[in-house]
């Protein structure tokens, strides 16, 4: 015989239970608070953390490691003087140049002095130790002697001045990156509940899950199980105070909503949050699963960015989950003040804003499909326009940057890849060839055969291969570049017995963006693939999922098309990387099916005993307001991205945020709701179990199966 529970025992746990949640997330905040600080010590942005796994230019600088002790980045430095270089200059070049020889960072010697033809310029090379940090520091200290010459005007450019300049656009961005998130999260809660004790209760449990994630991504990159670059350290930062903020604001609406029915705030929070459960944990897994498609990426940084996103995607699921539930036990009614929702009155929502919506789309289905079917096919013609085929390392950057001036004058007076040689490693039996054939490829001012720095010596040989480098006289990141190289590989390839392998700065570019389109090809199918199986699955239909993931990326193409009219006509972008496309479309395919799963669950709860049209009508009255308010949340912290100096991160945080507002305020509004109207029972086909045959009418209130699906 089972003995009851005493009353008194049962009223103890109601509290005590979600005072020990709390208590147990203050340990773990306090344990793990410190480790969003230290992610910048385990973040890599060398060149290395983006560039292709199995790409030639890989295999090549593996190949050239075994010809000196230490890879390196060349610090190009460069002087010009428009009316000619003084006596007076050569002696402060010729200094600089004996300082650059005394830097910590240096590996190798700095190289001679060289004047230009017209002899307007100077400049050297430093090569510098390939690692971040000692990259930028040596760098900043090359700067700040060059510059200091008046008259003559001195940059750092070459691949340690650019890799110097991108990995300083995400150093010290962390906390600009957080503050103007949270400073939208606050607006936008502040407007939507007009509650000061929410955006606070929130920001609490987007603290908890932000120092969660982080610490369980810095102990994996500690270990080296995944690479954490700049990008996706930041796109981490944003995507866990967005997903936190709507996971909590799902929770909230419900509950606001179960209080107005339950005169017992415990009551009104058991029903809310049985409500949310599994269309929030459906939606996390949703996301986690479609980030995970990236680690089929053959582009480390897209590779590295799926786990760091599905860490941060599980600890907001936690945070929201089991945090925010505790704390709106405690608080009851007085989370919402000054506007406390109370027991039985007027939920406010069917003459509300949303309920003249769901009116409109009632009375004028087709039209409304029509009609934003329509605009979204428009927006999306232009997505041909859109340039994708990849950006120049001195492009990236959303403000003029010291290495870009520098690559400027450094054309202007000498071979553009001056500094920046292409290297082939070859047979040395071989090498004869390779010299002759790389000096008959146009674009190609000088070739010489790698001798470990003693003029006049042998080409060093090394494993039965050497080194043959040969200078660009178009700037090595252009396209003139970019052409001359495939021509260069093509040829080399061709020679019987070279087993030659082409490396180099310009031939990275070339296998990051190759990579980058393949990847196109391959996640895009594999993430749309992997959704609509979860959709089947947890909408037990085919047609609905269909519809949804059809919209979706409906959305996607139209958002694409905005964007290329805007980067193309207002920014005036030079072009895009492939990666930025790809992301775009894994994030918002992801939350916009996100979105469409909590809508959708609502309609399939409410159908249950209203039918598919009366349950669409309810389910778009009821959650309008709050979805259309997780994606403000979401869009305003990807727009804060922003921030970031870099022309691809700007672009993320456009595409992403207009993307997302316009499959809230339009897809998920209007057009799936009038659709779902439009075939009404049909859309939970072949369901039969919980809806009955097609062409049945759906159930009475009194025979409705208590099944709560939905926030």
């Amino acid at each position: 015989m089972t003995r009851k529970q005493p009353a008194g025992t049962g009223r103890r746990l109601r509290w005590l239970v979600p005072l020990l949640l709390i208590v147990a997330w203050l340990v773990i905040g306090s344990g793990t608070g410190s480790y969003e600080g230290k992610l910048g010590s385990v973040a890599t942005n060398d060149g290395a953390a983006y560039l292709p796994g199995s790409a030639e230019s890989v295999k090549a600088a593996q190949l050239q490691s075994g010809f000196s002790d230490d890879k390196t980045y060349p610090a190009v430095v460069v002087y010009q003087r428009a009316s000619g270089i003084t006596a007076a200059d050569r002696a402060a070049v010729q200094a600089d140049a004996a300082a650059a020889a005394k830097l910590p960072q240096l590996v190798g010697r700095v190289s001679p002095v060289t004047a230009s033809a017209d002899g307007k310029a100077l400049t050297f090379t430093v090569p510098i130790v390939d690692r971040s940090s000692p990259l930028q520091d040596a760098v900043k200290a090359l700067r700040a002697r060059v510059g200091s010459h008046p008259g003559l005007s001195g940059h750092v450019t070459g691949e340690g001045g650019l890799y110097a300049d991108f990995g300083g656009a995400f150093s010290d961005i962390d906390g600009q990156l957080l503050l103007v998130a949270v400073g939208l999260v606050i607006l936008v809660l502040l407007l939507v509940y007009r509650s000061p004790s929410l955006p606070f209760l929130v920001l609490i449990g987007v603290a908890f899950a932000s120092s969660i994630a982080a610490a369980v991504v810095y102990a994996l990159t500690d270990k080296g199980w995944i690479t954490l670059t700049g990008q996706s350290e930041g796109v981490l930062s944003v995507l866990v105070v967005g997903a936190t903020t709507d996971y909590s604001l799902l929770l909230i609406s419900r509950y606001q909503e179960e209080l107005r029915r339950h005169a017992n705030k415990y009551d009104a929070l058991a029903k809310a949050w049985r409500a949310v459960l599994w269309p929030v944990l459906a939606s996390g897994s949703t996301v986690i699963l479609a980030v995970l498609c990236l680690l089929v990426s053959d582009l480390n940084s897209n590779r590295s960015m799926g786990p760091v996103a599905a860490l941060g995607i599980a600890a907001s699921l936690l945070a929201g989950l089991t945090f925010m539930p505790a704390v709106l036990a405690l608080m009851g009614r007085a989370a919402f003040w000054p506007f406390r929702p109370a027991y039985g009155s007027d939920e406010r929502t069917e003459h509300g804003f949303w309920g003249r919506v769901a009116a409109f789309v009632g009375r004028r289905q087709r039209l409304v499909w029509v009609a934003s079917g329509l605009l979204l096919v428009i927006a999306a013609a232009f997505t041909t326009q859109f340039r994708a085929s990849g950006l120049a390392l001195s492009d990236s950057f959303d403000r003029t940057t010291d290495s870009a001036v520098g690559q400027t004058v450094l054309s202007a007076h000498f071979p553009g890849g001056a500094g920046t040689p292409v290297f082939v490693i070859a047979e040395a039996a071989a090498a004869p060839e390779v010299v002759q054939t790389l000096h008959g490829i146009h674009g190609i001012t000088s070739v010489a055969p790698y001798t470990g720095g003693s003029a006049g010596a042998a080409p060093k040989v090394v494993d039965g291969r050497v080194e043959v480098d040969a200078v660009l006289s178009s700037t090595p990141d252009g396209p003139a570049a970019i052409s001359e190289v495939r021509q260069l590989r093509a040829a080399v390839h061709r020679l019987p017995g070279a087993n030659a392998e082409v490396g180099g700065y310009t031939a990275t570019n070339i296998d990051t963006r190759d990579s980058g389109t393949r990847d196109l090809k391959l996640v895009i199918p594999l993430v749309l693939l992997v959704i609509l199986i979860v959709l089947v699955l947890l909408l037990r239909a085919l047609v609905m999922p269909l519809l949804l993931v059809g919209t979706v990326v409906l959305s996607y193409a139209a958002t694409m098309g905005v964007s290329a009219l805007v980067f193309n006509h207002v920014f005036d972008f030079a072009g895009a990387d492939p990666s930025v496309p790809l992301l775009g479309f894994v994030f918002l395919v992801a939350f916009g099916v996100d979105y469409n799963i909590f809508l959708m669950h609502r309609v399939r709860e409410e159908s249950l005993s209203l039918g598919t049209r009366h349950g669409t009508l309810v389910a778009l009255r009821v959650t309008g307001g709050v979805i259309t308010s997780a994606g403000v949340v979401l869009a305003a912290t990807f727009a804060a991205l922003s921030v970031v100096p870099m022309v691809s991160m700007a672009q993320q945080a456009f595409i992403v945020a207009f993307g997302v507002l316009l499959d809230t305020v339009l897809v998920r509004s209007l057009l799936v709701p009038a659709l779902a109207l439009e075939l009404d029972r049909k859309i939970w086909w072949p369901s039969r179990t919980v809806f009955g045959p097609l062409g049945s009418g759906g159930r009475g209130p009194a025979q409705r199966t208590e099944r709560p699906l939905v926030g």
